[in-house]
């Protein structure tokens, strides 16, 4: 079905489909209903509920458009601006990575490991969308959360997200890794998702990864080179049986581990996704 004019949103919604079909296979209605929905400002039960309501010219035109650029490849979350993490909505924009449901592996795992600490300290480094250090701050009110990043671009994006969620126990540091905190400053807990993809790694190539920021992806020959530069920096910035928490490929837990182990961590271990992938290292300062 080609549409040139006026439709209702079921003729708009199929015409959609068939066009995403092939790039998005079983996932085209979704995205179709979730790209209509954001053309129209509307709520996808808008579509359910009114699919013979007759959209203009305009808006037909509009949602094609975004079904057009959803079709060249680009992710549904940059088209949109928004994309929901650990049930927060998110801004997030070509500065900022696209939060991905495996790093909620991350934050269910940070909030286990600070159950029995009383206002803890917390570190988010490389925040990007800020979506790490949100979730945590809004789970924990009596948390103190810092969140850095080297991009002056995404740390106005998560400055921004924690001002539409009025979280005010979190601030936002510029910089490079732990350097950006305070020479005295100490966590019970430093997180990150860093990038850690080999730069020849050929999905750089496909889906999303695409149009994502490549400084926030890319991490050297083997993906491990900001890994390298984060361990020994955030054991200086622990408490005393503080931890360090790390987003990594399935593939680099014992890479990681090592890492670790060469700088003094104990109590070092891997935990899987939610995929059962190896995803997660932590390791503890001294005893």
């Amino acid at each position: 079905m080609v549409i040139d004019g006026s439709a209702t949103i079921a003729e708009l919604l199929t015409a959609a489909c068939g066009l995403l079909a092939h790039s998005a296979g079983q996932a085209a209605r979704l995205e179709s209903e979730l790209l209509i929905a954001h053309a129209l400002d509307k709520p996808r039960t808008h579509l359910i509920a009114w699919p013979d309501k007759q959209l203009s010219q305009e808006q037909c035109s509009l949602a094609l458009s975004l079904i057009k650029r959803r079709r060249q490849g680009e992710p549904i979350a940059y088209i949109t601006g928004e994309r929901e993490f650990w049930s927060l909505s998110l801004q997030v924009t070509p500065d900022t990575l696209i939060p991905r449901p495996d790093t909620e592996c991350l934050v269910a795992r940070a909030l286990e490991l600070l159950t029995d600490i009383d206002s803890p300290r917390v570190a988010d480094l490389g925040t990007g969308s800020g979506a790490i250090a949100l979730a945590i701050a809004r789970e924990r009110h009596d948390c103190q959360v810092t969140a850095t990043d080297y991009s002056e671009k995404s740390l106005a994006v998560a400055q921004s997200n924690a001002a539409r969620l009025v979280l005010k126990n979190i601030q936002f540091v510029q910089g490079d890794w732990c350097q950006a905190l305070a020479q005295d400053a100490r966590f019970d807990l430093i997180i990150s998702n860093p990038p850690y993809i080999a730069h020849d790694d050929p999905h750089l190539q496909q889906g999303d990864l695409r149009f994502e920021p490549t400084r926030a992806l890319v991490s050297g020959k083997d993906g491990l080179d900001d890994i390298r530069r984060i361990v020994p920096q955030a054991k200086h910035h622990l408490a005393h049986r503080g931890v360090l928490l790390i987003e990594h490929g399935y593939a680099q837990g014992s890479g990681v581990r090592q890492i670790l182990e060469s700088h003094g961590y104990q109590d070092i271990r891997t935990l899987p996704d939610c995929e059962q992938r190896e995803r997660l290292t932590e390791g503890f300062t001294g005893l």
